[in-house]
């Protein structure tokens, strides 16, 4: 490893002014040091687009289980802890390959083309709906009014969950954030706390379906059990999974997208002339600034990367918000351009880890974006500055985004 591939400008991952806005940093870091150990993360970080894209699509790094994130705790901290693992050890994604694409393969069976574009008008309702509930208002929080509870009563519907029984799945996700920040005690018990609640209710809703199977997904999983094809712990552990990804990630693009387009006011107004852009300018907020903005993954074997020689056993990061700004790939990558063609983001990942819900969650994001358009046009900011509350390293989501209409 050459002194020039490990010694990049000084900087430190972990201060708000970087967090506020990595990007200065992560080009340069990609032009000097684009596969970098990093001390605090104990583990690799990589900036280039190529290189994630060969990460993404390479069988020898395996996904990162996010239990391992707390391996820094002591042995009595992950004991109390244990139930909180287990859980997440069964989650989709966490599991090996083989357990990968047994559920992925599942999901598909409702994650079809078909099955999103029939819920596009029922997604059109409950957007006009919340829209309506503040109209008179003249002003919303986005994100406690829209960007959370749409996609939310969305994954809730697919999932059987009792329209009146919904507000407690903002609450639980929101504790089960600590899963993916800088270890706390007292968060991760929070955490613990609510995912054991979401799963005894989730438990509820699997005996329920054995006995009146529904149009829904648990009654599909409940259907896969009795073929042998899961148990229940990983239909309760994957469907606490879904409802907390199947929302979270969603509200993080709408919201984080319409702060994209009040800073960027040109692209903002050539929406509203040109909607038929609606689909292009949705994976331009997915690549500009992508709700997942890192991916981690763990070498199983010694695996070489943009040169360098990573032994086994590794935490590799896939920084995406730098890769999806690579100029080696997208021309003025620092624009926010809403015509932007051959956009080859990787904000939803490659391969066989690529994500189930990108389908539903572009089409949320194209049917929100639209009645808004539609339905409050004059649609405004109405803040100082953004707040952004920083979960981890180079993560960021919206605490609030008020705005007038």
């Amino acid at each position: 490893m050459s002194d020039s591939a490990i010694a990049p400008p000084a900087f430190d991952l972990f201060t708000p002014e970087l967090m506020a806005n990595p990007h200065p940093v992560l080009h340069q870091l990609r032009a000097h040091a684009p596969v970098l150990w990093v001390e605090p993360l104990n583990g690799y970080l990589l900036t280039r687009h190529a290189d994630i894209v060969a990460t993404l699509k390479d069988r020898r790094l395996v996904p990162a289980n996010m239990g391992q994130g707390l391996d820094r705790l002591s042995q009595e901290e992950r004991d109390e802890l244990a139930p909180l693992l287990q859980s997440v050890r069964l989650w989709m994604g966490h599991t090996n390959e083989t357990d990968h694409v047994r559920f992925q393969q599942l999901l598909k069976r409702y994650f079809t083309p078909s099955t999103v574009n029939k819920l596009r008008p029922r997604v059109r309702q409950l957007a006009e709906e919340l829209i309506a509930a503040v109209k008179d208002q003249g002003r919303m929080d986005v994100v406690r009014d829209l960007a959370y509870p749409l996609p939310a009563n969305v994954i809730a519907e697919m999932l059987g969950m009792p329209t009146d029984e919904r507000e407690k799945l903002q609450a639980w996700s929101r504790d089960i954030l600590a899963i993916f920040a800088p270890a706390d005690m007292d968060n991760l018990r929070r955490c613990q706390r609510s995912i054991l609640e979401m799963q005894d209710y989730v438990r509820g809703l699997v005996a329920a379906r054995r006995e009146d199977p529904r149009d829904d997904l648990i009654s599909m999983f409940v259907a896969a059990e009795a073929e042998g094809v899961v148990n229940e712990d990983e239909i309760v552990a994957n469907c606490v999974l879904l409802l907390f990804a199947g929302h979270e990630t969603t509200a993080n693009l709408i919201a984080n997208g319409l702060v994209l387009l009040f800073e960027n006011p040109d692209q903002y107004a050539l929406l509203k002339e040109k909607p038929e852009l609606m689909g292009s300018a949705v994976e331009e907020m997915l690549r500009y600034d992508g709700p997942a903005s890192m991916i981690l993954r763990v070498t199983a074997e010694p695996v070489e990367i943009g040169g360098q020689e990573i032994p086994a056993g590794k935490v590799v990061y896939l920084a995406m918000l730098a890769g999806n700004r690579d100029p080696e790939v997208f021309a003025d990558p620092d624009r926010f351009d809403i015509t932007r063609s051959a956009n080859r983001h990787t904000a939803f990942g490659l391969g066989a880890f690529y994500c189930l819900g990108a389908a539903l969650a572009r089409m949320e994001a194209d049917v929100c974006f639209t009645v808004l358009r539609e339905q409050v046009p004059d649609l405004r900011p109405d803040y100082e500055e953004v707040d952004w509350v920083f979960t981890q390293t180079a993560q960021r989501r919206l605490g609030s985004l008020n705005v007038t209409f």
